[in-house]
């Protein structure tokens, strides 16, 4: 219920700047625009076309362009910095965080970037550094490396002055981290018992030992995993040697969280790459010719199988009309069991202890619902065309394209993750192509033996 309310603000303003911008009251826009937070403005500038866009922002004030920059998408973002000049994007970045910074940075011109490490000084540029020196979607590349840092031997009543001394702190807080002389991680030092304990107790007394830190090269897919089984709020991260280098915060896992999901839905469709919606519709058709090649191909080759059974449709005119019915049900019970074993995968709960039991259960599920559906359908086959043969044919090719169907779609994102191709791309192309085939040839092929045949 409470994750509603900001739904519902972000579509109010959302409504509001489209209303303002088609009524061409730009004074109204441009208070809205720099009334919300920039991750609103992204969102309402990656809605424009991009004539509209480019208007907008001109709009939005300097000091919150780079908030902004950093929410959008990619591709929308790489628009917006080319028609900026070098000062106006070196204004915009220089007061971000330097996580943020660091995500922004591989999308700035050189001259840019140049200027922007010339303007910081010589800590922040060497902890920017070592955050560029990380893989992108790394837990290194993801780290803020600004970590408030505890001392075990002191109490919390010295931590307490020197959180005052320093007058602010790095949001969200989360725990503090311990460290030793030299900066190796010793344990987490929960808010909550540094804030109730008595003044005068070590922090040595309250330090969980327990709670591990994230290394640096862990994949930022596993570091949004980590966050959801241990409900933290932010997270340590240690090199190799287990020094303290930074932290993550929950606000950048939920940017871990979105785009993984926007990802697998846009390349279960070919889409990818296309993260603008309002892109030039010549490079637009382009990404997507390459798709439908593809599935050009994998359709040419279920048409190659019916033709093989060209004689037997002509033969048998009913055997055309119910076709479609056998190739359609094996592809949604594909369709399932693919899309579960990629979400399987993605969240970690599938791996090579566990396939053959998926297998058997994808199996037995599947033969429940052939046995079912192949009884439903053989008796409405049966009124419908009065022959007993016919109905038993479809029967049982729909028993064993939902058999195939469902055992494609545990065996092909397996096989497709061991040869590095990822399932969520190739899947859905690789399980069409065999629930058409196996359906097509199956029916074809049984209808040929007891339909023609035994005629």
């Amino acid at each position: 219920m409470v994750e509603s309310v900001p739904n519902e603000a972000t579509e109010k303003d959302i409504h509001a700047l489209n209303q303002a911008l088609n009524d061409e009251r730009m004074g109204a826009v441009t208070r809205i625009i720099n009334g919300i937070p920039g991750a609103e403005v992204a969102l309402f500038l990656e809605s424009l076309p991009s004539d509209k866009r480019k208007l907008v922002w001109e709009l939005v004030e300097d000091t919150c362009q780079g908030e902004v920059l950093v929410s959008l998408h990619d591709e929308v973002r790489e628009s917006l910095i080319e028609e900026m000049e070098t000062e106006e994007l070196v204004e915009a970045t220089r007061d971000l965080d330097l996580d943020d910074m660091a995500d922004l940075i591989p999308d700035l011109p050189e001259e840019a970037t140049n200027q922007l490490m010339l303007s910081m000084d010589i800590a922040s540029r060497d902890l920017l550094e070592r955050v560029l020196s990380y893989p992108e979607d790394s837990a290194g590349g993801l780290m803020d490396p600004h970590v408030v840092t505890v001392r075990t031997d002191v109490t919390v009543e010295v931590v307490k002055r020197y959180l005052q001394f320093r007058g602010d702190l790095p949001t969200p807080v989360g725990d503090f981290f311990a460290v030793g002389r030299k900066g190796h991680f010793k344990g987490r030092v929960p808010l909550v018992d540094f804030l109730t304990a008595d003044p005068k107790t070590q922090i040595r007394d309250l330090l969980d030992e327990s709670s591990s830190a994230i290394l640096d090269t862990t994949p930022a897919s596993e570091v949004a995993q980590d966050f959801e089984h241990s409900d933290w709020i932010s997270a340590p991260v240690v090199d190799d040697n287990n020094m303290l280098i930074g932290r993550i915060t929950i606000d950048d896992v939920v940017d871990v969280i979105r785009e993984e999901a926007e990802h697998s839905v846009m390349r279960m469709a070919g889409l990818d790459e296309e993260s603008d919606m309002f892109a030039p519709i010549l490079v637009s058709s382009k990404r997507r010719a390459v798709w439908l090649g593809i599935n050009l191909i994998t359709v040419l080759l279920a048409a190659l199988a019916i033709g093989m059974f060209e004689a037997v449709l002509k033969e048998v005119v009913a055997l055309a009309i119910l076709m479609p019915v056998v190739a359609s049900m094996g592809g949604i019970a594909g369709s399932q069991s693919l899309t579960l074993m990629i979400r399987g995968m993605a969240t970690g709960q599938v791996g090579s202890g566990n396939i053959k039991h998926l297998l058997n259960r994808e199996f037995m599920i599947a033969f429940l619902n052939s046995v079912l559906w192949a009884g439903v359908l053989a008796a409405v086959t049966f009124f419908w065309f009065k022959d007993p043969n016919l109905g038993m044919v479809i029967a049982l090719a729909l028993g064993i394209n939902l058999l195939a169907g469902a055992l494609a779609g545990v065996v092909i994102p397996v096989m497709l993750r061991k040869m590095g191709i990822d399932p969520a791309i190739a899947g859905g192309v690789v399980l069409t192509t065999v629930t058409d085939i196996v359906g097509y040839v199956s029916f074809l092929a049984l209808g040929s033996w007891f339909l023609i045949q035994s005629a």
